[in-house]
């Protein structure tokens, strides 16, 4: 194993790792890249250490509340969650609940999931429905959220119909997203996404489906959980199995300042195919085999690469042939599209990938109000032949407590790399409580996303 180290003589957050970039790795792309991926945007940010009480305080959470979830969009669904008149899906955050609803107008709306008699939960997690009807006491409304039915009628005269129409939350569509902001005054969904948009509409994402959902209760801090997920820096701890394909230290991180008042995005790229520098020099065809080990057993033996070639192009050949028998026609795809983890962040807790071979989904929030413990939501939204209508998606896969990754074989070889990252997530809310020192420390480069999240929520919180 290499050791990596940065000349001293560089100034704060220039220092990369040895190895080929993941620009000089698109430049020997078989395929045109998109315009977005050539593209390279960091920033030093500082390195001051983040206060550890971020984590664990619950009057940080409430703040977060205050400032935070009730102020911002939100990832709630995907539109083929709700694809005919009638079906819901119900999303919580904090204290708070949202009916989303496509409603006979064929309009997605978010009722505040009370009713308005004594406050009872109108809906619970998805389903189909006519009407949203109270299950307490009998108060009805239509899919349009006006009241219909008072059982014993006579007894309200004070009730106003048009004052008990069920209080709305903002909704917008992007990308094939269904998102949710509960001020009313919030600005629209495509302002606050701001260029993030322009970047991920090279991959038609609005065009793929939410194949699968799987969600898990973790006993962490969201923000633990998140930014778990938004590094590769700790592939060489935790996940060694994948050093062999995967440039880890290479990975290009870039950060995009919002406006206006808007938080930023940012985006990982991570090179496969191609080996750690970590390691010593790994040949092309053990490149090959290792990957395929993973995600494409049957493969492993079948494919040989050529003498002087390197294992990209004939691993996202070997996964085009592949694709194409199963019916999705990614002729004219990029390797980098095909191989590489392309990871985006979208303030405050989602992270759509751009990829085709690894189409990820993460969602991110708080379990009620407790900081220690978190949700978390797993979805492949993955591409579809040509002329084939996307289905409605299937029911949301919730792990039990005692379950890990395995209990959803659906997630694929993915199911290993998820629980070697759930087996460290407890550990670190666990250590944060008994950490002396006040706060985290994080790296110039690698940690940048982190970084830039945090000073977003800062601007959020008035900090």
């Amino acid at each position: 194993m290499t050791d990596i180290r940065a000349p001293r003589d560089l100034a704060p957050g220039e220092a990369r790792s040895s190895g080929p970039s993941v620009q000089s790795l698109l430049a020997g792309d078989s395929r045109a890249v998109p315009p977005p991926l050539l593209e390279e945007s960091y920033e030093y940010l500082g390195s001051e250490d983040i206060d550890k009480e971020r984590y664990l305080s619950h009057d940080f959470h409430r703040r977060e509340v205050e400032k935070v979830w009730k102020k911002v969009w939100q990832l709630a669904c995907r539109e083929e969650d709700i694809p005919e008149a009638g079906d819901y899906v119900v999303y919580d955050i904090a204290d708070m609940s949202l009916i989303v609803v496509r409603t006979r107008e064929r309009d997605i709306r978010a009722y505040h999931n009370a009713c308005l008699h004594r406050g009872t939960r109108l809906c619970e997690d998805a389903g189909q429905a006519k009407q949203l009807r109270c299950p307490f006491h009998g108060f009805t409304w239509n899919l349009e959220g006006a009241l219909t039915e008072v059982p014993s009628r006579w007894d309200f005269p004070h009730v106003a119909d048009a004052e008990f129409a069920l209080p709305q939350a903002k909704t917008g569509v992007w990308a094939g997203y269904v998102f949710v902001n509960f001020d009313p005054d919030a600005p629209a969904l495509m302002d606050y996404l701001g260029d993030v948009d322009k970047h991920l509409s090279y991959f038609k994402l609005e065009d793929r489906f939410k194949a699968v959902h799987v969600a898990k209760v973790i006993d962490c801090n969201w923000k633990v959980a998140l930014e778990a997920f938004i590094e590769s820096y700790h592939v060489i701890s935790t996940h060694p199995q994948l050093l062999e394909y995967l440039g880890d230290c290479n990975t290009q991180y870039d950060i995009y300042a919002g406006g206006d008042g808007m938080p930023g995005f940012n985006r990982m790229i991570t090179p496969q195919a191609t080996s750690s520098p970590h390691l010593e020099a790994v040949e092309p065809q053990d490149v090959l085999d290792a990957m395929f080990r993973d995600f494409y057993p049957e493969g492993v033996g079948s494919i040989t690469v050529p003498e002087g070639e390197s294992a990209r192009p004939v691993v996202a050949e070997a996964l085009r042939q592949r694709m194409a028998q199963q019916g999705t026609d990614v002729s004219t795809v990029s390797d980098s599209e095909i191989l590489d983890a392309i990871e985006y962040f979208v303030f405050p807790n989602m992270c759509p990938w751009a990829g085709i071979g690894a189409p990820i989904t993460y969602r991110f929030r708080p379990y009620g109000n407790d900081p220690d413990r978190c949700v978390m939501d797993i979805m492949l939204v993955v591409p579809l032949p040509p002329g084939v209508p996307k289905p409605k998606s299937g029911p949301v896969h919730w792990l039990g407590p005692d379950e890990d990754f395995s209990a959803a074989p659906e997630l694929g070889g993915l199911v290993p790399v998820f629980n070697q990252d759930l087996s460290n997530l407890p550990k670190v809310q666990r250590g944060l409580k008994a950490m002396t020192k006040p706060g985290v420390t994080l790296a110039n480069y690698q940690e940048i996303r982190i970084r830039q999240f945090h000073r977003d929520l800062d601007a959020h919180l008035g900090a």
